[in-house]
């Protein structure tokens, strides 16, 4: 339930996220999911990926700036309502979202989440039934 996620720092320069997907190829290594937030001069790529100790590692021999960090992933039904339903299991019990990112695949959303108090936010999903993504499967996403 709790999953590696990559967080890559990026130039903001031309292709350098061209640089980070072929290195990822040449290792065999999927990106099922990623977000890319920026600022003036660099970004942060952050995925989750098929092998993130094989990428983890692949990365930094070609000198790239990246850290392993724990997430959650949760699915719900692609509707209008069910993220904010799941939101508000977890703001009424005090747990702060400091990233989620989200990508949907039919009928099913999936969200990636990291909380401020990760023992708290898998214990509020668990006891709301909220149904919980194993890492294994968001690695094969």
């Amino acid at each position: 339930m709790i999953a590696k996620q990559l967080s890559i720092f990026l130039e903001n320069k031309s292709g350098r996220l061209t640089e980070v997907t072929e290195i990822l190829a040449n290792e065999n290594v999927n990106l099922s999911a990623l977000c890319i937030a920026e600022n003036a001069d660099f970004g942060i790529l952050r995925g989750i990926v098929s092998d993130p100790d094989r990428a983890y590692k692949a990365l930094k021999e070609h000198h790239f700036a990246v850290n392993i960090t724990d997430v959650v992933g949760i699915s719900c039904p692609n509707i209008p309502g069910s993220l904010a339903r799941v939101l508000k299991f977890l703001s009424n019990e005090g747990v702060f979202i400091e990233y989620m990112y989200s990508f949907a695949n039919g009928n099913t959303a999936n969200v990636i989440i990291r909380p401020n108090d990760m023992d708290n936010c898998i214990r509020v999903l668990t006891d709301k039934k909220v149904e919980l993504l194993a890492a294994s499967d968001l690695y094969k996403l």
